[in-house]
């Protein structure tokens, strides 16, 4: 299935893996951390802040639920915030060489990450 935005949410369920799920709400809690992400990234943006160690919970969390192909999900959900994004994705090793979704091919190597988040993740 082609990730696009109108199938995101079929993407999504078809990717989830939450054996202990009873019902819609917990996927939909789930999905909120790509939210959580955006909202902490502009607070990066905006005023300096960075929380990684918040940031990193939310991604091991949505890992840990929709598996390797949440890299695309994360990059198509916060394509405003690639630069900030791909370091910590490198940090947990779910890196690809290519990320795929809507009609776009992007190379790892095309991504600049952020120094500042780069130098951050080393200190842990």
């Amino acid at each position: 299935m082609k990730l696009t935005e109108s199938t995101f949410l079929l993407f999504a369920s078809k990717c989830y893996d939450n054996p202990q799920c009873s019902d819609v709400s917990e996927f939909e809690e789930d999905l909120k951390r790509f939210q959580y992400l955006r909202k902490l990234f502009g607070r990066y943006r905006q005023d300096n802040e960075l929380k990684e160690r918040l940031i990193l919970n939310h991604l091991i969390i949505i890992y840990n639920m929709f598996g390797p192909e949440a890299t695309n999900m994360l990059f198509m959900k916060l394509e405003e915030y690639h630069e900030y994004l791909k370091p910590f994705v490198e940090y947990l090793n779910f890196m690809p060489m290519e990320i795929i979704y809507e009609d776009r091919r992007i190379g790892k190597d095309n991504i600049v990450s952020d120094s500042l988040i780069e130098e951050k993740l080393k200190g842990i």
